[in-house]
């Protein structure tokens, strides 16, 4: 019996599985595996792990122009993202957060800035601020686009579910468990009072998401919430 405890054992149940050399590989849930030959864009402060030959560069002030700069200094640091460039197999993980890999094949997907963990340089990005609640909540007031061919890593606590928008069935979510959505949904947020005097909030709003129309939204079975610079 005390062979199943062995640490040759725990290493042949945990080590690194070499058969498989996608560019995206689920090491396990909650670990990214990318077989890198050339260059990957990933959240700040992912890396666990690499081998091989692998440069890291926090993205520059300006690398895709102005106008991202000047929407990342309102965005605080959630959204800041590395390049790591090279040759090798690097591990990304947050938070031991749950991870999904999807495909775009010219689709797009909009991606709460916390939850994003890494993307093919081939997609095309873009932060969108959620300006109209800056002054209802204390962070994670960003999102990211994504557009284009090529592989998206998400982020989630536990288990995702994905809940379908119809023309006759919007959806109605709180913001700190909205993972992503598709990208040419625009939400609406709205402010339940009766729900905040039910619970007898004194201070602060009950801030929800309405998305109308047809397409898809993915929540997660937990309030995430994040402080932006400013804030703390």
């Amino acid at each position: 019996m005390k062979q199943n405890y062995s640490i040759d054992e725990f290493i042949r149940q945990t080590k690194q599985d070499e058969s498989e050399n996608d560019y995206f590989e689920l090491e396990t849930p909650r670990m990214l595996e990318v077989n890198l030959n050339g260059d990957v864009w990933a959240k700040m402060g992912s890396m666990i792990s690499y081998n091989g030959s692998i440069r890291f560069e926090r993205e520059g002030i300006l690398e895709h122009g102005i106008g991202k700069m000047f929407k990342k200094a309102f965005s605080g640091e959630g959204a800041s993202l590395m390049k790591a460039d090279g040759n090798g197999k690097l591990y990304l993980a947050d938070q031991g957060k749950k991870i999904t890999i999807l495909h775009l094949n010219n689709e797009a997907i909009t991606v709460n800035g916390n939850d994003l963990l890494a993307f093919e340089p081939g997609i095309d990005w873009d932060i969108k601020l959620m300006k109209k609640v800056a002054g209802m909540m204390s962070g994670g007031l960003f999102n990211i686009r994504l557009e284009g061919q090529g592989l998206v890593a998400i982020t989630s606590h536990y288990e995702p579910l994905t809940l379908l928008v119809t023309p006759d069935q919007p959806v109605m979510t709180d913001p700190n468990a909205t993972v992503a959505w598709s990208g040419h949904l625009q939400p609406e947020f709205k402010t339940d009072v009766t729900l905040k005097s039910f619970f007898g909030r004194g201070s602060g709003e009950s801030i929800q998401m309405k998305f109308s129309g047809e397409g898809f939204v993915i929540v997660q079975p937990f309030e995430e919430v994040y402080y932006s610079q400013s804030n703390q």
